[in-house]
């Protein structure tokens, strides 16, 4: 499988009939192993940094790119390797932990709206809004903390959550801002040799917390509220990547494929000179060659 034809695999632009029981965690297509993938992915990782150039350069559009996944799906390595090569002069990457109390005293789109990249600009959230729909969804005691009016928390804020963030994307879309989004699909059982990977090499021992093992008494809940996500959030304009995140090889080369294949989209170019920038430029020639 050509790497041209990786994206269309795991994409979901509708996601009306979508189940998140039927994308495979360990799946990697035609791919036999890392080796035989790494200079695909390299090559991509160029074309990824020319293109981001240009987008730079242009100034018109903006691509937002959103990783959700369970914990230890590998976001921050796919982040790191993927945009490798990425000027960082154009590229910023944000990461959503709990909601201070500051961000609480907003609407839940308010502090990730904050961030969100300039014209020519890529940014990265590493979590974002849709956490509200997650782990808000799974553990809605958390709701109190939001200071909602009570009346307003019904059995439909999901529903009307949903409603909003579709809205909100549909509105980044028509004023320049693409959206790409990528849940990183790991198994339960690839969850856990990674934990344990955490305990028992100490330079990985810093990447463990307790919270992690309480949250997957919950994985069939979270499960759930992915194929939700999903199902109510997937559109042509900000589709949904579902990525086997069981090989991280695999991830990073499905990740990469489906950026340059939107980049290459946007029909981006450097811009062109015209007479009076021409003329400045030879002006400056001349006085370069004098000196």
């Amino acid at each position: 499988m050509k790497t041209a034809k990786l994206p269309k695999s795991y994409r979901v632009d509708d996601g009306k009939h979508f189940r998140l029981k039927d994308v495979d965690p360990s799946d990697t297509g035609s791919w036999d192993s890392e080796e035989s993938a790494g200079k695909k992915l390299q090559e991509d990782i160029a074309r990824m940094a020319d293109l981001q150039a240009k987008l730079y350069a242009q100034g018109e559009w903006a691509l937002l790119l959103i990783f959700q996944a369970m914990d230890a799906a590998g976001k921050d390595g796919t982040i790191k390797h993927v945009m490798s090569g990425v000027n960082p002069e154009g590229c910023q990457v944000f990461s959503f932990k709990t909601p201070s109390e500051a961000e609480l005293q907003h609407d839940f789109l308010w502090r990730t709206t904050q961030h969100l990249p300039e014209s020519g600009r890529i940014g990265i959230f590493n979590r974002s809004y849709y956490e509200e729909v997650l782990v808000v969804r799974v553990h809605p005691k958390v709701l109190e903390s939001q200071k909602i009016p009570p009346s307003l928390v019904t059995k439909n804020i999901w529903e009307e959550r949903f409603e909003d963030i579709r809205c909100f994307e549909r509105h980044m879309a028509r004023n320049g801002t693409v959206i790409r989004k990528f849940f990183l699909h790991l198994s339960k059982k690839e969850q856990k040799r990674r934990f344990l990977a955490r305990l028992e090499e100490p330079k990985k021992n810093w990447k463990f917390s307790a919270a992690d093992i309480h949250e997957r008494d919950y994985w069939d809940d979270y499960q759930e509220a992915y194929e939700q996500m999903i199902r109510q959030t997937a559109t042509k304009q900000s589709p949904w990547y579902i990525v086997p995140a069981d090989n991280k090889w695999f991830t990073h080369l499905v990740v990469a494929a489906a950026i340059v294949e939107t980049l290459e989209q946007l029909g981006l170019a450097y811009p062109k000179v015209d007479a009076v920038k021409r003329k400045e430029l030879q002006s400056a020639r001349k006085l370069l060659t004098k000196n």
